[in-house]
């Protein structure tokens, strides 16, 4: 009962949170400057009769309760309704920019799970030697590189002076796209695996302090066997954490990246829906980010009591 419990709670919570996360992606439209009716246009002085059918065709003719019905309705069934550039389905131009942004997120993701973790443990491990300090000073010299600014130092590195990978375009074929994406995962993971990093090493210094690793050594249990049972398993509760709310960072800095090196994803996408007022498209991809960022985060929550069963018992206990 309390498990199902539990999934209940989180279920609710999640289709509230996306519900009211909707309202405010469509109607803030409303408040933006600019109107689409112009760009459709193309700052052209058409007939009124031209004018009523673009209206119509859009569904701009329509109250704002009802165009958010019609909307909402339409995503329910996969239609995000009609791109006001492209001229073609919102699914259809997503479905095309998708798999480039899908690419650098989870290449990313590893990037930050391998160097920012082992960074983190290292440190962690050698805590106040000279290993655990050069980790932290380096840590904190690459957390304050903004992403553009690593973009550019990557391309001047790795794609100028060494040629190692290209700097521009998404190549064709699968490990041609790879390849292409490599340089620019590195560069947007950059700040994250700072981030990783430090909260790994302040979380495993934590539990090294704590009573239950102290009974574990005297037991005879050897290092690595400790390290890996007591205290890392028992400091991944803030790392899931910081890890879910990674998410939504990353598909917004996709944006940043997909400008400097030229990638056609959702990111470069989004940028010129906003330049160039096409609601439509902006709509969707921000509900996509927001609907990623809260069920990754509800799948954090319900993973924490598996990997420590003591949050369970301290809600409970409450």
């Amino acid at each position: 009962m309390s498990l199902a419990k539990t999934l209940g709670g989180k279920l609710g919570g999640l289709v509230l949170t996306l519900f009211l996360a909707s309202l405010l992606v469509f109607f803030s439209r409303f408040l933006v400057p600019g109107d689409p009716l112009s760009f459709l246009l193309r700052g052209r002085k058409p007939s009124p009769e031209a004018v009523a059918m673009v209206t119509e065709q859009f569904g701009l003719n329509l109250p704002p309760w009802q165009q958010y019905l019609n909307w909402i309705g339409g995503i329910f069934s996969g239609d995000f309704g009609r791109s006001l550039q492209y001229r073609q389905d919102v699914s259809d131009v997503l479905v095309d920019r998708l798999p480039v942004t899908l690419g650098l997120v989870i290449i990313s993701g590893l990037l930050i799970t391998v160097f920012g973790l082992a960074a983190g443990i290292l440190a962690a491990i050698k805590r106040g030697t000279w290993v655990d300090r050069t980790v932290v000073i380096t840590l904190t010299a690459f957390g304050a590189i903004p992403s553009f600014v690593a973009a550019i130092g990557f391309i001047a590195l790795f794609a100028v002076q060494l040629g190692w990978f290209p700097s521009f375009g998404t190549g064709e074929g699968f490990w041609d796209m790879l390849h292409h994406l490599i340089l620019p995962s590195g560069a947007m993971a950059l700040v994250y695996v700072v981030l990783i990093g430090k909260v790994t090493r302040s979380s495993m210094i934590e539990q090294m302090d704590r009573e239950h690793v102290e009974v574990a050594t005297s037991r005879g249990l050897s290092r690595p066997a400790v390290v890996r049972r007591h205290i890392f398993r028992n400091a991944l509760g803030p790392i899931l954490t910081v890890s879910g709310m990674l998410v939504a960072g990353l598909l917004v800095s996709s944006s940043i990246i997909e400008s400097a090196f030229g990638l056609s994803g959702l990111g470069s996408l989004l940028v010129q829906s906003v330049d160039r007022l096409d609601f439509p498209v902006v709509q969707a991809i921000v509900l996509l980010v927001v609907a990623v960022f809260v069920v990754v985060n509800a799948i954090v929550d319900l993973i924490q009591p598996l990997i420590d069963p003591r949050t369970v018992a301290g809600a409970g206990a409450r």
